[in-house]
């Protein structure tokens, strides 16, 4: 079995399905698509595609701090759009947080994403 360890935390939503907030092995961090979920009350936040990034962004925030890695170690996302004409404004929100060296990225427009919100964004870091 290859050493691999699970991440979690309560700084981000638990799982809404069976999988696992983040996976470390092999020396990366694989984080699940994570959606605009408050991780006190579990619900949806904010209507619009800003408020919404920003609560993806930090939840991703708090599951590479759990898992010994930041922002910076990310070096792949994929970006989750219920509608493309999202993009220009997920785009100034996303590029908040990664100022240099931005991470490689792929942005799909997807038919629908859990719990109707409107993005959801996963991510891999090196540890």
């Amino acid at each position: 079995m290859p050493n691999k360890r699970t991440v979690q935390t309560a700084g981000a939503p638990g799982a809404i399905g069976p999988y696992s907030q983040g996976i470390a092995a092999g020396g990366f961090l694989f984080i699940s698509g994570q959606v605009p979920l408050d991780p006190v009350s579990g619900q949806a936040v904010g209507e619009g595609i800003e408020q919404q990034v920003e609560r993806v962004l930090e939840n991703l925030k708090a599951i590479l701090a759990a898992g010994g890695a930041e922002l910076r170690s990310v070096v792949k996302t994929t970006v989750y759009l219920a509608d493309l004409k999202d993009f220009p404004r997920m785009n100034e929100v996303y590029s908040r947080y990664f100022v240099a060296e931005p991470p490689a990225r792929a942005t799909v427009q997807v038919a629908a994403l859990p719990r109707g919100v409107r993005v959801e964004i996963d991510a891999i870091a090196v540890l």
